[in-house]
């Protein structure tokens, strides 16, 4: 059984690789294809190669977790790439109808994997929480939908942007904000910006820590990306219907994840907290609505997949005696026992907490430079304050590893995959402002695209 896991993991991991070759492959230009139900453009493209390579290096750090659990089997990589099918065909998705396709088949996925730990009461009640709010979300989004098909008589974006755009001055009818409001409500659900985001802290806590790892990275850029090609193509022209509801599930989203982390001693609800935060601030950049601003929501992403995979790839590192152990205090005294593992660590920490020359600062800044050319002062200000308010949590762990006694060491030996990933993310977090042209010039391109130029 251990070894057809093996071999399936593998083969997913082969399977997404070639995935990535695959869509970089067309190169410029927009392409709809399937009676134009799905686009393929260079935001596709960006967004792609992000969920493909979080996925991918999802399933490498899980492999020795699995195994160490006595969970390793092959229908695990399998989901994760059944549930990738869905990203993909979501950030793809041209037609709210293709939308909501591509979306349940990663939700039905995600919800199998959240629960896939079947003798754990955590791991089946954190998939049940995670299945009974998500297909509260569906119906919303649904909902939402049903409505602006009803009021607009079309569901494909191309229409909707068309006919928007030629009844520009004139207000919206009533019935078609309300649908807005409903898909917006769906898609909150999906990134978890507060106040939709009652089901992070429970669902990470008490999923496979694997599956936590996964659920914070792919996912959520896929959900992002979906949310950006919505607000930004078909309902681009209503900016100023969608723009104070995104404004307010900003600032709602970085002030709660400042404040409610204080306190918090597990670091998966820790890091279920910080990604709530994450989403408030890559918010800021669809608030804006730009070029720019999606530009920055791009860089943002990217970084905040290489941060979150490195700190997940610590956390499945942390065991004691062949067990898991979650705690923050369990990290006490780490820089004795694991330099290079605290060493990493810490960078993400500084990262996450945005300190200059990490790569954590950049995403932040990119952000903050877009709201302040838009002139959304008070967004900007408060990004920055309540960045200031999660240092201190942050900061708190570096504290535990470098300054608290040493009681009782984690196990030695690092699995190889997740030493491999600490290694490389660790580089790319650290040495992002010697060489950051690539990323900013395919941010760039990518944003360019769903603004038609």
């Amino acid at each position: 059984e251990m070894r057809t896991a093996r071999l399936v993991s593998y083969l997913s991991v082969i399977a997404l690789a070639l995935a990535v070759l695959l869509v970089i492959a067309p190169g410029g230009g927009r392409v709809l294809v399937f009676g134009g139900m799905f686009v393929v453009d260079s935001f596709a493209i960006y967004a792609k190669v992000l969920v493909l390579l979080a996925s991918a290096f999802s399933i490498i750090i899980a492999r020795d977790y699995l195994e160490g659990q006595g969970i390793a089997r092959f229908e695990y990589p399998v989901l994760i790439v059944l549930a990738t099918l869905g990203m993909l065909m979501m950030i793809s998705a041209n037609d709210l109808i293709s939308l909501y396709l591509g979306l349940e088949l990663q939700s039905l996925s995600l919800y199998v994997i959240a629960a896939f730990q079947r003798d754990d009461t955590r791991s089946s009640e954190a998939g049940l929480k995670y299945f009974v709010l998500g297909a509260l979300a569906s119906g919303m989004l649904l909902y939402g939908s049903s409505l602006v098909y009803g009021f607009a008589g079309s569901t494909s974006f191309d229409a909707l942007a068309a006919q928007f755009q030629a009844a520009a001055p004139a207000a919206p009818s009533v019935g078609l904000v309300v649908g807005i409001v409903f898909i917006v409500a769906g898609l909150a659900f999906k990134i978890a910006a507060v106040p939709f985001h009652m089901w992070a802290p429970d669902v990470y806590e008490g999923a496979p820590t694997s599956v936590t790892a996964f659920f914070s990275l792919a996912p959520k850029v896929a959900a992002f990306a979906m949310v950006v090609r919505v607000l930004v193509g078909p309902f681009g022209d209503l900016m100023a219907q969608w723009q104070q509801i995104i404004v307010f599930l900003s600032i709602a989203s970085m002030l709660l994840s400042a404040f409610a982390t204080i306190n918090q001693r597990n670091i998966k609800r820790l890091m279920a907290y910080s990604s709530i935060g994450h989403v408030g601030y890559a918010l800021i950049g669809v608030a804006v609505g730009d070029a720019n601003g999606i530009r920055g929501v791009l860089i943002y992403l990217a970084i905040y997949v290489f941060m979150n995979l490195g700190t997940f790839a610590c956390i499945l590192a942390m065991r004691r005696g062949g067990r898991m152990v979650e705690g923050i205090d369990d990290l006490a005294g780490l820089s004795r026992s694991h330099p290079m593992m605290a060493l990493a660590l810490a960078i993400f920490m500084f990262s996450m907490s945005g300190i200059p020359p990490l790569a954590g600062f950049f995403a932040k800044f990119y952000i903050f430079l877009a709201a302040i050319e838009a002139e959304l002062y008070a967004l900007a200000v408060i990004g920055v304050l309540s960045s200031v308010v999660a240092a201190f949590y942050y900061m708190r762990i570096v504290k535990v590893m470098y300054f608290d006694e040493l009681a009782e060491a984690l196990d030695k030996p690092l699995d190889a995959g997740v030493a491999a990933v600490l290694g490389l993310t660790g580089i790319v977090i650290l040495f992002f402002f010697a060489y950051p042209g690539p990323l900013l010039a395919g941010a760039e391109t990518a944003a360019a695209a769903l603004f038609g130029g």
